[in-house]
């Protein structure tokens, strides 16, 4: 590229400068509330990416990261191998089938709400039922799990709502404490997820069928349509993209699981199927892991951080997986 050429650039990548001060300085009120976002995610996302570092250092407190011995990838053979692998792999295996079980009962759910919503006439009792399933999932963890270990109760002569309606039914007998029985745990966990994010989780899905001209259920309508064909043909194909994108989303979470829920539900009776990825991390980095690992590993911060790596390494996997297959699929895709 001769002088002339070099010229041209520069003055048209000084142009565009320009133009990208100019659109700022005219729309200074939309930047200015974006602010708090990218500062949030700066501090919170962006700045402890650095912590990553402990991961592969013998990290020790008065040493501090920089400070402390590089140690490679010794912790994550000890996470993957080691003594305590069990406990890593039990709780990776939780983790997945947790969510796997909300995939599969817990994702229609709010899709469901969406299309019973939609066909509710009276704005004043479809207000009040939306009103009343976002509720829950504005009440505090604490207390919802409180509520959940309340009427699942069954010792000294309380017997909760949900177990004496249980035993009724004979679903289990007089004996079986709910909370404390590893078989039951995956269960409570997502009939009470469900009840708690389904309303909330609607809000988009209606949202997309709003959006979808009422010409096209006149048309399938003056067709002889049922309303059943109406959903099948017209509401679901109107909002597949919403669909495909929630999916994608959805897909990127399947390493991840309520901490505070299950921190505040779970017990060493139910580690067997309660414990996940965030608690093991929690217990690891904090207070050791159920006091099986001797040594240096029983309150392992570098420990840790290799799980909650190697967890989001996953969920990038998954995420970069699941949006190329539905591009290729559907031409449909986050990015």
């Amino acid at each position: 590229m001769g002088f002339f050429g070099k010229t041209h650039s520069l003055q048209e990548l000084e142009r565009r400068q320009k133009g990208v001060l100019a659109t700022i300085i005219k729309d200074w009120q939309l930047y200015v509330l974006l602010l708090p976002m990218v500062t949030f995610f700066f501090l919170w996302r962006y700045l402890p990416m650095g912590g990553i570092l402990v991961a592969f250092k013998r990290y020790k407190v008065t040493e501090g990261v920089m400070g402390s011995e590089f140690a490679g990838f010794y912790y994550f053979r000890e996470l993957f191998f080691g003594a305590g692998s069990g406990e890593f792999w039990r709780a990776f295996r939780n983790t997945f089938m947790l969510n796997i079980y909300g995939l599969l009962f817990a994702f229609p759910v709010p899709i469901i709400l969406a299309l019973l919503f939609s066909e509710i006439r009276s704005v004043v009792y479809r207000t009040a039922a939306q009103t009343l399933s976002y509720m829950p999932n504005f009440i505090s963890e604490v207390i919802i799990t409180t509520l959940i270990i309340l009427i699942t109760s069954n010792s000294h002569g309380s017997v909760g709502l949900v177990t004496r309606v249980l035993q009724v039914l004979g679903l289990i007998s007089e004996q079986t404490k709910l909370m404390f029985e590893p078989a039951y745990f995956r269960s409570v966990y997502i009939v009470s997820d469900i009840w708690i994010k389904a309303g909330y989780g609607s809000i988009v899905y209606f949202a997309a069928i709003m959006g979808i001209p009422p010409s096209n259920y006149e048309a399938a309508r003056v067709d002889g349509a049922t309303k059943l064909d109406q959903i099948r043909h017209v509401t679901l194909p109107g909002i597949a993209t919403t669909l495909t994108i929630m999916l994608i989303l959805r897909i990127g979470q399947m390493l991840q699981v309520g901490f505070e829920k299950v921190l505040l539900l779970y017990n060493p009776a139910t580690y067997e199927t309660s414990d996940v990825l965030a608690t093991y991390v929690f217990r690891t980095g904090m207070g050791g892991v159920g006091g099986r690992m001797a040594g240096a590993l029983a309150t392992s911060p570098s420990l840790a951080t290799a799980a909650g790596l190697f967890e989001a390494l996953i969920a990038m996997v998954l995420v970069l997986g699941a949006n190329y297959i539905s591009r290729k699929i559907s031409d449909t895709s986050v990015f």
